[in-house]
């Protein structure tokens, strides 16, 4: 809807960049030397508010009522904790959010879209912190096929970077490009691709994972750089122009295909069925198909002569 794309550049343009969550000590530990993403794009910057929870910090926006960016710090320690963390699915809107700025639980019902998170509730070590990951600030609408599969595959692979390097900061979000963006229920704007930024302090090097939201397997890596010209967010405004301008190597997502929903997307490549082992005369079941002929053909003449002998 053009409406919404006219929604989100409500902002004057003569905005500098936002560092959304400087006011707040207590999101400090969640960024890279205390400091939070700033936005670039001064349409993105209307309405935007910051929440910090116990594991990560949230820049939200009134506007698309869906998070801009979602920080965290990883850590051997932590992904360990969070792996004996039982999931519980207790999504709710969030109280610490003005009522006309907050998504609602209506608005993803029958909409077809995952309410697909940001930070993600398998990266979060506490009980507390999982209940707070299911706030719907830390929320986007998000295509099954993609937040199932590709995605599922992304989270994973940081999570297991996190166990290799020990410590790894994380950005994610959403990008909202053109002017047909959708909202549901008239309220929260979809987003058009998705955002995954990793800085690995032990090696000083950095890049993000860029995926469209749909389904598919199709993602690149994009330097920080490239991702603040796309999004309107500079996820890591204390690293040095060289790390932001060079994308590191990122590691290959593995999906899980969590209930089936790697099968059948249009850039993967359909499972292999198994085939039975062929004799050395079993050319295509040819030569099988020939011999039950004969058997049947032969069992019909012996009915057949035991019937006329009978006369």
């Amino acid at each position: 809807m053009a409406a919404a794309a006219v929604a989100l550049a409500a902002a004057s343009l003569a905005l500098p960049p936002v560092p959304a969550g400087a006011q707040d000590s207590n999101c400090r530990p969640h960024h890279p030397g205390g400091v939070p993403p700033a936005i670039t794009r001064p349409q993105l910057a209307a309405q935007t508010r910051t929440l910090c929870y116990e594991a990560f910090a949230v820049i939200h926006s009134g506007i698309s009522r869906t998070p801009l960016a979602a920080a965290e710090r990883l850590t051997r320690a932590s992904i360990q904790r969070a792996r004996q963390v039982e999931r519980d699915d207790r999504f709710h809107a969030e109280d610490a959010l003005p009522e006309d700025e907050r998504s609602r639980l209506s608005d993803y019902a029958r909409s077809g879209y995952d309410r697909g998170h940001m930070a993600p509730s398998g990266n979060m070590p506490t009980p507390s912190a999982q209940a707070e990951s299911f706030s719907l600030a830390n929320i986007v609408p998000q295509n099954p096929g993609m937040n199932r599969c590709l995605w599922e595959g992304v989270e994973s692979t940081v999570r297991e970077l996190a166990m290799e390097e020990g410590e790894v900061f994380v950005v994610t979000g959403p990008v909202f490009e053109g002017g047909n963006l959708l909202r549901l229920n008239g309220r929260v704007l979809v987003p058009t691709s998705l955002y995954k930024a990793v800085y690995l302090p032990r090696r000083g090097q950095a890049a993000a994972y860029l995926a469209p939201n749909e389904p598919g397997l199709a993602w690149r890596a994009v330097s920080l750089d490239e991702l603040r010209d796309i999004a309107g967010i500079d996820v890591f405004p204390q690293l040095s122009p060289a790390v932001k301008a060079r994308a590191m190597a990122l590691p290959e997502p593995r999906p899980s295909n969590v209930r089936g929903s790697c099968d059948n997307l249009p850039d993967a490549a359909p499972a292999p069925r198994p085939q039975p082992p062929a004799g050395p005369d079993d050319g295509d079941g040819v030569s099988t198909t020939l011999i039950l002929a004969g058997i049947f053909a032969a069992v019909m003449v012996a009915a057949l002569l035991r019937v006329l002998g009978r006369r």
